[in-house]
Formats: structure tokens, C-alpha cells, sequence
């Protein structure tokens, strides 16, 4: 699967963005939809968890959907299947976020357009921890 078009400069501009909605953010601890946004979390980012079916997760509030969030989302992070990935652009277009990030192995052309077309960069195929794991941290 391909994956955007992002140089790692472009990608560690995205990282000064501190405000992360996390649309499916999972509360078992074995998944990727949890252990990434509380990766970030420990990095310092504001994490907002987006989940219908809890009402909190990690000690944070979580939120049935982007629409309810009443701070600004400078990023939204997405861990749906690719083949679900649009109502949630659509959603993401409406509250004007500046990046729309896609995990790894999620990739929607559809999706992707329309955030292109309403001025929001958007990032697909890569995962939010990997990046920042290889771009900032020495070992």
C-alpha cells in the first residue's frame, strides 16, 4: 500500500501540533487504537478520545463523535478501516482540523480528495508512534 507523498521535515512540522482527536481510540490496552494515542499522551500531546460506546478512556473524556469536541483539533487521528475512513473526513472537514493523519494501513482516495480539497493536509499509511519514534527519539 502506498502511502503520502510526505517528506520527514513536512511530517515533524505535523508533531509541533498538540491538540490529537483519536477517532476509535480503543480502551483494551493490546491494541493500536490505545497504546499509540497513550504513546503520544507520555510525549506530551493533548489527547482527545473519540469512541461511542465509553465515556472515558485513559482518565481522559472520551466523545461519541469529532462534532462534540468543544476545543480546537489540530489533528484528527484516524484508526478505522480504510472503507470507513470518510464520514469521518466529512466530520473532520466540518471542525476545520489541520491534519487529518490515517494509520498505518488505512488509505480512502475518496476521503483523502475531499480533505485535499478543503485545505486540510492529510497523511496516510503511516503510524502516529512509528513516525515520532523515528523522526525524534535517539537511542
Amino acid at each position: 500500500m502506498e502511502r503520502d507523498p510526505h517528506s520527514d521535515e513536512q511530517i515533524k512540522t505535523i508533531y509541533a501540533l498538540k491538540n490529537i482527536a483519536v477517532v476509535g481510540m480503543s480502551k483494551n490496552p493490546e491494541k493500536a487504537a490505545h497504546y499509540v494515542p497513550k504513546y503520544l499522551a507520555e510525549q506530551g500531546y493533548h489527547i482527545i478520545p473519540i469512541n461511542p460506546t465509553t465515556d472515558e478512556i485513559l482518565g481522559k473524556k472520551c466523545y461519541p463523535s469529532l462534532l462534540e469536541v468543544q476545543v480546537p483539533i489540530d489533528i484528527v487521528d484516524v484508526f478505522r478501516p480504510s472503507d470507513q475512513v470518510k464520514p469521518v473526513v466529512d466530520d473532520a472537514i466540518k471542525i476545520k482540523p489541520k491534519v487529518i493523519w490515517l494509520q498505518e494501513g488505512i488509505h480512502n482516495l475518496e476521503a483523502e480528495s475531499l480533505a485535499k480539497k478543503a485545505g486540510i493536509d492529510i497523511v496516510f499509511n503511516r503510524c502516529m508512534l512509528a513516525e515520532h519514534q523515528r523522526l525524534f527519539q535517539t537511542w
